[in-house]
């Protein structure tokens, strides 16, 4: 194969944002995917009906529009229609009632009774000072901050919510926000949960958070694919990459891989210091993944649920918090933590022939071999009756059989590693640029970097600054607008 000046590892969202930021700068740059269609985690494909597409892993992407490497590429200006439901997540309740985060801040304190001026006293900050807080905790974390204001307003959101109960005193808004928080995937409650709440919680009530693609989350990979070969980036699908020397020769390799992947790719040519380092990375919980073709919407007892874009499913605040914390020690439970998307809500066109998707992720211990469908299907009719009748198709993949369709999700683990205190800030290893590794011209783009999992595409664009500025003397950000 011929030299180029970079090549980069793995098409999820990272990957392609390193892409991208890489032949932006006018560097000659292939991507190399093992998988015969791009996409990592924003796959979207028919499974079951040729009319219905389904989104094989990530659905709902509340950091597409804000995080800072979105906002300047911009999808919006390239066709990538993101849809927003008119409550970004809903919350039922034993007994049938239903907490919701409405789009509008005041509308969700409305609904929380007693604790909807706690609600906004929380969140109404946060939404004001959004975007400090997001490039904040959508940065490699080794900077000081651009807005000191946020950077205090967050902490105190997270001192305040995150030994206990916190000063919620409904159920309610209780479970509203320990669902929020549960998205960590680690025990709760814990300071890194009510981090991940704070963060999300308050984009739900701003004009970018939690987003779905119109189509499917494969648009958002098509468009960052179309920008990447535009400025004459080569895509290599269908080649699986087993060791470094698999790949042409360049002065910068990009990795969107778990340190799992790593080990394996260096076959011992790391450093042994940093070798144990990788060794000692501690993954998260499993998702098992249930898709549902269903012939009508879904039969909410709280039927205001049937407007939310994200559905979370854990019961009271304590049932979460039992489960997450059971499930985090390796525990299998009977009423696993469950999160739901059923996009034609806010996208209808999803929806052909009266038949649409419906997708949901179990939280389940890192490696779990069962098959989640009935798991899933439990939980959702504890607060949905009469949801089974109407499941035409189902398909699930165990969390272990997630590793196997994508390896970065190393038994099941779709954060591709325990977002701990000291993961959230020292991944995948305490080092100064945390992307670098201690080979010339090595690098990590995946989420086991700063700022960790999500559709945000900032840790493979903060990578390839890295290579830019260390192996190509690039260091001015190169421009990624349309």
């Amino acid at each position: 194969m011929a030299d180029v000046d970079a090549v980069v590892v793995g098409s999820g969202p990272n990957g392609l944002a390193a892409a991208v930021t890489l032949a932006r700068a006018g560097l000659a740059v292939e991507l190399h995917e093992r998988h015969d269609s791009i996409g990592g985690g924003l796959r979207s494909e028919p499974l079951f009906d040729s009319d219905v597409v389904h989104d094989l892993c990530a659905a709902v992407h509340p950091m597409a529009a804000s995080s800072r490497f979105f906002r300047e590429f911009d999808l919006a200006a390239r066709g990538v229609d993101l849809l927003r439901p008119d409550a970004p997540y809903a919350h039922p309740l034993p007994g049938g009632g239903a907490a919701l985060a409405w789009a509008g801040l005041e509308e969700t304190c409305a609904g929380l009774g007693a604790d909807g001026e706690r609600w906004r006293r929380l969140m109404g900050p946060l939404v004001a000072r959004s975007r400090g807080v997001v490039d904040l905790v959508m940065s490699g974390q080794r900077s000081v901050p651009s807005d000191p204001a946020a950077a205090l307003l967050l902490a105190r959101s997270v001192l305040a919510h995150g030994f206990g109960r916190g000063p919620f005193t409904t159920e309610a808004a209780r479970a509203l926000f320990a669902g929020v928080a549960a998205h960590v995937v680690g025990p709760l409650p814990s300071l890194p949960g009510a981090a991940v709440a704070a963060l999300l919680g308050h984009l739900a009530h701003t004009d970018t958070g939690w987003p779905l693609p119109r189509g499917g989350s494969a648009a958002i990979a098509d468009a960052l694919a179309a920008d990447f070969t535009a400025h004459g980036g080569v895509i290599r699908t269908g080649h699986s990459v087993e060791d470094l020397r698999d790949l042409p020769r360049a002065r910068s390799v990009l990795l969107d891989v778990a340190p799992k992947g790593l080990l394996r790719l260096a076959r011992g040519r790391l450093p042994a210091a940093y070798r144990r380092a990788l060794a000692r990375y501690r993954y998260a919980p499993g998702a098992a993944k249930a898709d549902f073709l269903v012939s009508e919407p879904i039969p909410w007892a709280a039927p205001a649920v049937g407007r939310a874009g994200t559905v979370h499913l854990g019961g009271t605040a304590a049932e979460i918090a039992a489960a997450e914390t059971a499930t985090a020690r390796g525990r299998r439970v009977a009423a696993p933590f469950v999160l739901l998307v059923d996009p034609a809500v806010a996208d209808p066109g999803r929806a052909r022939n009266g038949r649409r998707p419906v997708w949901a992720y179990a939280h389940v211990p890192n490696g779990d071999t069962r098959d989640p469908v009935d798991l899933v299907r439990r939980r959702i009719e504890a607060f949905a009756p009469g949801f089974s009748d109407t499941v035409v198709a189902a398909r699930g993949v165990s969390a272990a059989r997630m590793e196997e369709y994508n390896p970065n999700y190393v038994g099941g683990d779709i954060s591709a590693g325990a977002m701990s205190l000291r993961q959230a800030v020292l991944r995948p290893a305490p080092r100064w640029d945390p992307y670098r590794t201690p080979l010339p011209g090595l690098y990590l783009c995946s989420a086991s970097t700063p700022p960790g999992p999500g559709v945000h595409g900032m840790s493979g664009h903060l990578a390839a600054l890295s290579a830019l500025r260390r192996d190509h003397g690039v260091r001015t950000p190169p421009d990624l607008s349309p």
